[in-house]
């Protein structure tokens, strides 16, 4: 629990579910503001802080960049935004997500005939290192 002074990092990370290291890379980022430190020069960290924490964790959880929590943030904490710059930044996250969906599966169904058509036997012959190494770019056919 927090004293009278606020929360210690260990405190902050426990009531939030982000280490104390990625705290400390939060507040070096500036997503989070330097918090004022103690006589003894520990950080101390108020409620708003932690409430920051929780939430630049969800939107972590979720996939978003950190300059997309940057704004997220900011738009957050101005009681005057308006949703749609929010939906905006969530709307284009899902056209990114729905982007790398498309080229992880791209790749699962590239790996996945490679796969097939390996015969996985004794001999050399191996047909995801000929496609590896034939997608470098070898000028040669694939010898070196």
């Amino acid at each position: 629990m927090a004293s009278a002074t606020g929360f210690s990092i260990g405190q902050a990370a426990a009531a939030s579910g982000v280490t104390a290291k990625m705290i400390r890379h939060y507040e070096a980022l500036g997503l989070i503001p330097a918090v004022r430190r103690t006589a003894g020069n520990y950080r101390s960290y108020g409620e708003r802080e932690v409430q920051m924490l929780r939430f630049i964790r969800r939107a972590r959880s979720l996939g978003f960049s950190t300059a997309e929590i940057t704004r997220l943030l900011s738009l957050w904490q101005n009681r005057r935004r308006s949703s749609r710059q929010v939906r905006e930044i969530a709307a284009r996250h899902i056209d990114d997500l729905d982007r790398r969906i498309a080229e992880l599966q791209s790749m699962r169904r590239t790996l996945q005939s490679l796969v097939s058509a390996c015969h996985a036997d004794e001999r050399p012959d191996c047909p995801i290192l000929d496609d590896l190494a034939l997608a470098g770019g070898a000028v040669d056919g694939g010898r070196t």
